[in-house]
Parts: C-alpha cells; sequence; structure tokens
C-alpha cells in the first residue's frame, strides 16, 4: 500500500531555516512515481512547490521559492526531503507532499495520486 507522511513543520523566525520530510513507503523512489510539494496558506488555493523524480536532473522549483529551497533525496531510507532556507512570513503554510505515479516531474503541480497530512510552517517576522 501507497503512504506518504510529511513532517517537519514548525515554528520559525523570518530569515531561518527548515527542513520537512516525505516518508515514503509501498513503493521505491526508483519506481514509477515522482513526490511532489504543496503548500496551501491560509486562503489561498494549495500550490505545487517543488517536485522530486529520479529521472528528472532540473528538479522543478515555483518561482516564489526558487533559489531558497532545494529538494533533495535519501533512497535508503526512502525518505524525500525540502530544505527551506531564507524563509519568509508569506511561506506560512500548511505544506504537504504527495506521490504521483509518473516517470517525470512535468504536471505534478495537477495533483498526486497519493497525500500526506499536511505539516504547519509559520514564519514569524
Amino acid at each position: 500500500e501507497v503512504h506518504v507522511e510529511t513532517s517537519g513543520g514548525g515554528l520559525v523566525q523570518a530569515g531561518g531555516s527548515l527542513r520537512l520530510s516525505c516518508v515514503t513507503s509501498g513503493f521505491s523512489l526508483d519506481d514509477h512515481f515522482v513526490i511532489g510539494w504543496f503548500r496551501q496558506a491560509p486562503g489561498k488555493e494549495r500550490e505545487g512547490i517543488s517536485c522530486f523524480s529520479v529521472r528528472d536532473g532540473d528538479l522543478p522549483y515555483a518561482e516564489a521559492v526558487k533559489g531558497r529551497f532545494t529538494t533533495t533525496s535519501d533512497n535508503a531510507k526512502r525518505t524525500v526531503y525540502l530544505q527551506m532556507n531564507s524563509l519568509k512570513s508569506e511561506d506560512t503554510a500548511v505544506y504537504y507532499c504527495g506521490a504521483l505515479r509518473a516517470r517525470y516531474c512535468e504536471g505534478y503541480q495537477y495533483g498526486m495520486d497519493y497525500w500526506g497530512k499536511g505539516t504547519l510552517v509559520t514564519v514569524s517576522s
């Protein structure tokens, strides 16, 4: 059974860093799955911010996070990470990871097949 679990959120001051984890089970990161990172800020729609695929050389990032957020993986731990640096108050949101049956990240922002529960990130100014 495919399962993804998001963790690592918390309260951080503006300019600080956090690392979110997406722990997967039921499939291998080398399988035909990609892992997407999304967030939903208060009063806004959920937006895709990054994606991981073992087959993509350049991982996609939303413009709002490009240069500050980095997606990495530890295949042995079946975990994908979202390293968030230089956090801003506008990064405050509930963050989710999800798994999509696909070989590449193209189109990931349209949704996932499996979702993890969200984790709240609050950035204080």
